[in-house]
């Protein structure tokens, strides 16, 4: 089962940037995430998600 919320080193490594990335990209509104408890940030997974198909790249026609 995935998880739907992810913590940000959790999101970090999905990614494969760093966690203040993340909290940046949140900060900036690329990623939605919410506060839970005292502050502790969690991102949704469905954002992680939206921020990759948004930014894929057209596959590349390698001609040797």
């Amino acid at each position: 089962m995935n998880k739907q919320l992810l913590r940000v080193g959790e999101a970090a490594d999905v990614l494969a940037v760093s966690r203040w990335t993340i909290y940046r990209w949140v900060e900036e509104g690329r990623l939605e995430g919410t506060k839970i408890g005292r502050g502790s940030l969690r991102v949704f997974r469905t954002s992680l998600d939206r921020l990759v198909q948004n930014n894929k790249t057209q596959e590349m026609n390698l001609t040797v």
